[in-house]
């Protein structure tokens, strides 16, 4: 771990900031909104905007850094970023912050596929793991952070996009002077979306379901907090408990899936998940139980996406999972776009606990599908089952890629030991 930090201490402070910036814009943009009297439907449009532009840059990104390099397009993506910081207060209006969420969707999904192919590129095989995971936690830390800064300043002001504007800005320092480039690489082809459903059906069902969760989370948590009346230190408590619950669990979660039939996992993480959503959607009025509600969604949506793209590694070819995670990832962008949009509707329907009672419908779905599928398919022995890799979920190709290529690796060597025993 500390030889990991030696080399990449610089890129990893610069991923810090980064995420600092994304994580604040996000849940200021959802007090803002409330501020400036945006319906909940309109901010469902600006939240959703982000997942749409971020699942174009995840596909663009690798021909625009085969064409310009990667200092080009990190430099470039990220003043654009800076830019639309400063521009959200200076003309809010939802329809121009829907334009600006696509646009800084689609620059931070660029940035991270540049910054993860340097941390790629700098680990070896025997580092790979480590850098995997201290990548995870900055990611995990910098967004709770963030949510620490909102208290910093007036929502209703400017200086609370000025900040996160500026940390990006600082990002790129540490970043550009210590690191060189990596060669050019070539981005991989997903699978056709009937491949993925004939090799795994709960893989794709899972992770659309799945992502919908995730970025109603992610997008509409602010957005539920001010129209529940929550005041702002609250708000980021609670924003904040969805991530404590993704730290405490993706590891001890990740051990449990090499041991036991990985669908009666995924089954059981959904159920959990989505009792914990029922918690905040029957019992809303108590702030304590909301915070419960958020660490059980945060502690399961996470390990689920990474569980549904080891069961389908586990069903894949090594030369298969390449393609197969790029597919699995277009089809959670394709649910994430809708779920902010969906989220927003039920929330005008039923209030604002139809935030929750949202996320409790797909995590519960998902459990009856895993449970379904148990049914049509004989269980995979654990012990030919490959190595679980944790992912977030806004990770990119780039990330899901490195982090498969270290499970297979993992899963060969217990296998090479097993031999010699």
């Amino acid at each position: 771990m500390l030889q990991v930090l030696g080399t990449s201490w610089a890129l990893l402070l610069g991923l810090m900031l980064l995420m600092l910036g994304n994580g604040l814009q996000g849940t200021l943009l959802g007090v803002r909104g409330e501020i400036e009297g945006f319906s909940t439907f309109q901010m469902s449009l600006v939240m959703s905007a982000y997942f749409a532009g971020f699942l174009g840059g995840s596909r663009l990104a690798p021909e625009m850094i085969r064409r310009v390099g990667h200092v080009r397009v990190f430099a470039a993506l990220g003043s654009f970023i800076s830019a639309v910081l400063i521009l959200y207060p200076a003309y809010p209006n939802p329809w121009a912050w829907s334009i600006e969420r696509v646009i800084i969707g689609f620059c931070f999904s660029g940035v991270y596929v540049t910054a993860e192919s340097w941390l790629n590129n700098a680990s070896t095989n025997e580092t790979r793991g480590q850098s995997l995971a201290l990548y995870m936690f900055v990611q995990v830390i910098g967004i709770m952070a963030a949510q620490g800064i909102l208290l910093l300043g007036d929502p209703a002001g400017f200086i609370l996009f000025i900040v996160p504007s500026v940390l990006v800005s600082i990002s790129f320092a540490p970043i550009l002077l210590s690191v060189s480039p990596t060669p050019a690489f070539d981005s991989t082809k997903p699978m056709s979306l009937k491949e993925l459903f004939q090799t795994s059906p709960l893989s794709l069902v899972g992770v659309f379901l799945v992502g919908g969760a995730f970025s109603a989370q992610f997008g509409m948590a602010a957005v539920f907090g001010t129209q529940a009346g929550l005041k702002l230190p609250q708000i980021s408590l609670f924003i904040t408990m969805f991530y404590v619950g993704a730290m405490l669990s993706l590891y001890p979660l990740g051990w449990l899936s090499d041991r036991m039939d990985r669908r009666l996992l995924i089954a059981i993480e959904a159920i959990i998940g989505g009792v914990g959503a029922g918690i905040g959607w029957m019992l809303g009025d108590s702030y304590v139980a909301l915070l419960v509600a958020a660490v059980f969604i945060g502690g399961m949506t996470n390990p689920l996406y990474s569980l549904l793209l080891a069961y389908l590694n586990d069903l894949l070819e090594h030369d298969q999972m390449a393609a197969g995670s790029a597919g699995m990832m277009f089809v959670n962008g394709l649910g994430a776009i809708g779920g902010p949009l969906l989220t927003g509707w039920v929330m005008t329907v039923a209030g604002p606990g139809g935030f929750f009672l949202f996320i409790a419908v797909l995590l519960l779905a998902t459990a009856g599908y895993a449970f379904y599928r148990m049914t049509q398919r004989p269980a995979i022995a654990a012990e030919d089952t490959g190595a679980y890799a944790p992912v977030l979920m806004s990770s990119t190709p780039v990330a899901v890629e490195a982090a498969q290529e270290w499970a297979h690796e993992a899963a060969e060597e217990a296998a090479a030991e097993d031999s010699t025993q």
